[in-house]
């Protein structure tokens, strides 16, 4: 029957933290086998997303236009109507002042065309121009897309290959840690998170710190051997071991 967690001795909690450290550093070797490619995946879906939503906002703003070249052919239409009357109303005037009048009706309306044909003349070169964009849009589109495509079969291959090593790997882990009490464990994420290269837990290398290797002094180096207490580098707060408890002779730890 396994030890409970405050059974565990200063030396046995050490071995089980460097395991565990093994173990995440496999795990962290997996991670960077899949690289940078969930970040390009879900970036490339965002250019995507943005792209689809660019493409809608065109199209909705070219069925605007179409609506307001629609509204301009009717008031053009309309002021067709109105000068085609008010030239027949010219025909039966009684006198200057209403045929002037109907001569100023007539002027306006020409102008009302001409203003409705300039609008009608902005709305299509704008459609135009939009549907270069939407164009261009949807060539970026296809091509994202295919990139997308491509870097998803790629991680998932890579997934596909080491989730079972993974999930063991986790499993394993979940059983060391459970044999580390609480606190040192906690400790331990802490060190690691920090860590530029998620080491946690060091040996002694030519007499320093197997992390940032400034030099230990050989007292202290004495109490790490002891493996009474649990020690950590004063300069970068990883944990310290010797390097027989990690299986490395004293000879390879000086030459490493």
């Amino acid at each position: 029957m396994a030890k409970k967690d405050h059974e565990l001795t200063v030396e046995e909690r050490l071995k089980a933290l460097y395991h565990l450290q093994k173990v995440l550093t496999e795990v962290d070797r997996i991670k960077t086998l899949r690289g940078e490619l969930p970040l390009e995946v879900e970036d490339l879906d965002a250019t995507i997303e943005g792209l689809q939503t660019r493409i809608k906002n065109y199209e909705e703003e070219i069925v605007a236009l179409k609506q307001e070249i629609t509204k301009q052919e009717a008031a053009r239409d309309k002021s067709h109507t109105l000068i085609e009357k008010y030239t027949q109303d010219q025909d039966r005037v009684r006198n200057n002042r209403e045929y002037e009048h109907l001569s100023k009706e007539i002027e306006y309306e020409t102008l009302n065309i001409e203003l409705a044909e300039k609008k009608m003349n902005e709305a299509a070169r704008k459609i135009e121009a939009i549907q270069a964009e939407i164009e261009r849009a949807k060539e970026q589109l296809e091509d994202q897309q295919h990139v997308l495509e491509e870097k998803r079969s790629e991680l998932e291959e890579i997934v596909s290959e080491t989730r079972q090593d993974e999930e063991k790997l986790r499993e394993q882990a979940k059983r060391l840690e459970n044999k580390i009490d609480t606190r040192l464990l906690e400790a331990f994420k802490r060190i690691r998170k920090n860590a530029r290269n998620g080491l946690g837990v060091v040996y002694v290398q030519r007499n320093a710190c197997g992390g940032c290797f400034n030099r230990i002094p050989p007292q202290r180096q004495m109490e790490i051997k002891m493996r009474k207490k649990i020690i950590v580098c004063e300069y970068c707060g990883r944990i310290l071991i010797d390097p027989a408890l990690a299986g490395v002779s004293e000879a390879d730890a000086k030459n490493t």
